[in-house]
């Protein structure tokens, strides 16, 4: 089984660390389309064309037999089209919305994501058929992507940062009610325990990481072991190689991968 899974950084790392949980055995390799990092500050139009170009190339070299979204962005803007123009199955990742709707109590739920995300009439649809009777309280947190990314190379990152990008969310009106929190944004897995350690007690924090993952196994299921050689773990694919290289390598091998390599872009 052989597994391509693709975000715009390290975020979908997090869904990568599942995968290895819940489909032991299978090659995942790993694109991060770092050269125009982070989506949520890219046009839609310039989005989609990229993400299609670039996820296509990367099936027709790297022949998977699944394809994992695993960037909240690129699954609400791309995956229909790239879907229509691949016959391979994918996995997307996109607000967990419905999630949240099951545990809330207080019927008020809360999201964390990029401002590009929250202008999207995809999340609001998700909440009409989802959550229609919960009031949805949203905050777009540009810094938290960055402060993702610190959090991967094992940085510390200060509490008041965290604690002003929550702050961002519950101090809106309705933001005292919330009692489940949704990760709109797959880098967000890696400030989870920031989350939950500064986070007001009670707060129920929903990571989309395992149920992206799940999802993904079941499909794996079906499909069957149509690679049956063995290939390892897979290889970790980056458009532009972060100047800081050496810190990323530790969180990408703990993930699975012994190094980073450039992918070479088509004209």
């Amino acid at each position: 089984m052989r597994i391509l899974a693709f975000d715009s950084g390290i975020g979908g790392l997090g869904i990568v660390r599942c995968l290895r949980q819940d489909i032991p055995g299978a090659c995942i390799d790993y694109l991060a389309d770092t050269a125009v990092f982070p989506y949520g500050e890219q046009a839609d139009d310039f989005l989609v064309a990229r993400i299609v170009t670039l996820v296509g190339q990367a099936i027709a070299r790297l022949r998977p037999d699944l394809v994992v979204i695993a960037c909240n962005t690129a699954s609400t803007l791309a995956l229909g089209e790239l879907r229509a123009r691949h016959d391979v199955p994918f996995v997307g990742c996109v607000p967990p919305i419905k999630w949240a709707a099951d545990l809330t109590q207080s019927r008020t739920i809360g999201l964390l994501a990029t401002r590009a995300t929250l202008t999207r009439s995809y999340l609001y649809d998700l909440r009409n058929r989802f959550a229609p009777d919960c009031t949805l309280v949203t905050y777009g947190a540009r810094n938290l992507a960055d402060l993702s990314e610190l959090a991967f190379r094992g940085q510390r990152i200060p509490d008041q940062a965290i604690r002003a990008e929550m702050a961002g969310l519950f101090s809106q009106p309705g933001g005292d009610a919330i009692d489940v929190v949704g990760l709109g944004c797959t880098h967000y897995t890696f400030l989870l325990d920031h989350f939950r350690r500064l986070g007001r007690p009670g707060l129920n924090w929903i990571d989309p990481a395992q149920a992206v993952s799940r999802q993904a196994a079941r499909l794996a299921h079906r499909i069957g072991n149509i690679t049956a050689k063995q290939q390892g773990a897979g290889q970790a694919f980056f458009t532009a190689l972060p100047e800081d290289i050496g810190a990323v390598l530790p969180g990408l091998r703990r993930m699975g991968y012994e190094t980073a390599r450039p992918f070479a872009e088509q004209a």
